[in-house]
């Protein structure tokens, strides 16, 4: 997952969990009350703001090493905190979804699952070379779409 944060300033701090160490993903389930890592990511999607912003918190620390979790505050969070998935995630999503679809012949989950999965994406591009990828290009709705 990618989570971003915009600055005060208008620049934007952007994190992605793939690059957390073991340690730092462990300190993240902790500061969230010893929540396993599957949830921690399903929160994440959800737009948990404790979950972005222990994530967040988790890489500050690495230069702010006096940085407790309870003292740290992502002011803002509703507007300036976004957690948004990666290309490989986006593929796990519909290699899922592609087994199911093709378990009932029909490609009627995958293209409801598309819009959800266009809102979360970072890059909405993913999301067509994903499509592509797993023989679905027929799916790939007008490129403004993807853009938008």
């Amino acid at each position: 997952m990618i989570i971003t944060y915009e600055q005060a300033d208008g620049t934007t701090e952007t994190v992605s969990t793939s690059d957390l160490s073991a340690i730092e993903s462990a300190d993240i389930e902790g500061a969230m009350g010893g929540t396993a890592w599957r949830e921690v990511e399903d929160r994440l999607r959800a737009q948990d703001p404790t979950a972005m912003r222990a994530v967040l918190w988790a890489v500050r620390k690495r230069t702010e090493t006096g940085l407790t979790f309870d003292k740290f505050d992502v002011p803002g969070w509703r507007r300036r905190l976004k957690a948004r998935l990666e290309r490989e995630e986006i593929d796990d999503v519909l290699s899922n979804l592609l087994a199911e679809a093709l378990a009932a012949s029909e490609d009627s989950a995958i293209d409801t699952m598309l819009p959800h999965l266009r809102k979360l994406a970072h890059d909405r591009a993913d999301i067509d070379a994903a499509l592509e990828a797993v023989g679905k290009g027929h799916l790939v709705k007008d490129p403004q779409d993807s853009a938008a």
